[in-house]
């Protein structure tokens, strides 16, 4: 891969859109019908598109959308390729100097977008960036997947500034600093069309889960930065399309962290780490099994034969990856166990509490 610059002009005619907002739905009609008014109404951005993507839905989403918001585009796909081959698919269609990939359970605030835009003008070193992401159930606090920018440990359990595992904390401007992240939320992440592109977007084996995170690595991997911005502010629902507790989402998180791992860690930390993961996968796999959560238990199981079942294919995006790699060091990674340090602090830990040396 060519490890220079990426030109975004090379994808962007100045005489279209400069920005789409890309909205992928599945059978997400109610959602679309709580959550778009609110984009529509304050993006603002000159150059700027909302665009819906379906994802093969089989609800009346396009009848409710033509009706309703006949302004927004619509690019339609023939089945549901999942979040990241849906994007993939959709995002070949698009052309654009900025993608938004912003999820269908999202509400906007005023002028959300203007200084995300602003900081990719003026920052050519920094390929993506996020808002402040707050619950849209309870205001005052951060949202699970995402809230003032994403972190991983040194085994590859992902947290976020404002939320550690399972504690969110009250949003009281803490985290109102611009801050260098190592991954920004696939709920809401403004990304250069070039650098998407260059890299090929989402990694479609992942299907749904974790692969925001893949592709924010590779990123990194290409010589590129991302930031939080909470000057930008959005509330997010959550678990439109996968509730929190679900056994599938627990498969799809398992396998698809594992994946991330491999085709990612650089090498002198690769057999450790991997050895580590597995271990501690197993210590999961037999808590879910006494404490009688059989389903859960399985979707461990699952996600490791299907894990070994790709590990020729993951070696081969491993290589490629690494070739072009610029990464001496892996920043942003918290250089401990997150976990282990949050049930130290009595599930209490903030963020504000982590030192990355």
């Amino acid at each position: 891969m060519n490890t220079e610059k990426i030109n975004n002009q090379q994808y962007f005619n100045t005489d279209e859109t400069k920005v789409a907002v890309v909205i992928l739905n599945w059978n997400g009609r109610k959602m679309l019908e709580e959550f778009l008014p609110s984009v529509v109404k304050h993006t603002t951005c000159k150059q700027t598109k909302i665009i819906i993507a379906d994802n093969g839905s089989t609800d009346d989403s396009l009848k409710f959308l033509s009706q309703n918001f006949p302004d927004t585009e619509q690019i339609l796909l023939d089945k549901n390729y999942g979040f990241a081959g849906g994007y993939n698919q959709a995002l070949k269609k698009i052309n654009a100097k900025y993608f938004v990939l912003l999820n269908s359970d999202v509400e906007v605030t005023e002028n959300w977008l203007e200084p995300l835009v602003s900081y990719l003008d003026e920052n050519d070193d920094i390929a993506a960036c996020m808002p402040k992401i707050l619950s849209y159930q309870q205001k005052t606090h951060f949202e699970y997947a995402g809230a003032a920018g994403g972190f991983i440990d040194k085994y590859g359990y992902p947290f976020c500034r404002g939320r550690i595992l399972g504690n969110i904390e009250t949003d009281e401007k803490q985290y109102d600093t611009l801050m260098n992240v190592f991954w920004t939320a696939g709920a809401c992440t403004v990304i250069r069309s070039a650098i998407y592109n260059k890299l090929k977007g989402f990694d479609e084996d992942f299907f749904a889960h974790m692969e925001e995170i893949d592709l924010c690595w590779r990123i990194q991997h290409a010589g590129y930065s991302l930031m939080c911005i909470p000057q930008s502010k959005v509330f997010h629902l959550g678990g439109g399309t996968l509730a929190t507790d679900s056994p599938q989402k627990t498969y799809l998180n398992f396998r698809n962290n594992l994946f991330m791992l491999v085709k990612n860690l650089p090498k002198k930390k690769f057999k450790r780490t991997i050895l580590s993961r597995l271990f501690l996968d197993f210590l999961s796999a037999g808590i879910f099994l006494i404490s009688f959560k059989f389903s859960y238990f399985t979707a461990v199981v699952k996600a490791h034969f299907h894990f070994y079942k790709s590990l020729k294919t993951l070696k081969k995006k491993r290589k490629y990856i690494l070739e072009f790699s610029k990464m001496t060091e892996t920043p942003n990674i918290y250089q401990k166990s997150i976990v282990l340090k949050f049930f130290k602090s009595g599930k209490k830990l903030k963020f504000s509490e982590i030192f990355f040396k």
